[in-house]
């Protein structure tokens, strides 16, 4: 069984019915479960999927209200494992910043590498996969790599 880490994108249009990766995104995750694989969320993951499901749909978000918000990411955490956040993430982080020369908004998406790594995570599914930079140990996969 491997774990993998949810990135936001896909929990977004998985959550989105009229987002045209939504099935992509669903089948890719069912998928995932029916082949044993184990599916986990960060808190930073959930807090940057508050930030788009609140945002009004004229500057790229979801439109939603903070009740429909909240119910949806109360279902996330009942369908995944939530990763806790622990102290070795920030010194997994700062190492991989500087090694890497990480800047800009490059720094967020690293994060999510530090909690993966601070917990013996390989695995992301994402729908950017360029979004992430080559680390080692860690495997970058787009919904479309997954035998659906």
């Amino acid at each position: 069984m491997t774990k993998y880490l949810l990135d936001t994108n896909i929990l977004l249009r998985a959550s989105d019915p009229s987002s045209p990766s939504y099935s992509l995104a669903v089948n890719a995750v069912a998928s995932l479960i029916a082949q044993g694989h184990e599916c986990a969320i960060t808190p930073q993951v959930l807090i940057e999927f508050w930030v788009v499901a609140t945002r009004p749909v004229e500057v790229n978000g979801l439109g939603w209200n903070p009740e429909r918000t909240e119910n949806e990411i109360n279902q996330l955490l009942s369908q995944f494992f939530l990763i806790e956040e622990t102290p070795n993430i920030f010194p997994n982080w700062l190492q991989l910043v500087t090694a890497y020369k990480v800047i800009g908004k490059r720094t967020h998406d690293l994060r999510l590498v530090a909690v993966m790594k601070a917990n013996g995570i390989t695995h992301m599914l994402t729908l950017n996969p360029h979004d992430f930079l080559s680390v080692p140990d860690v495997t970058i996969v787009h919904p479309n790599e997954i035998g659906l």
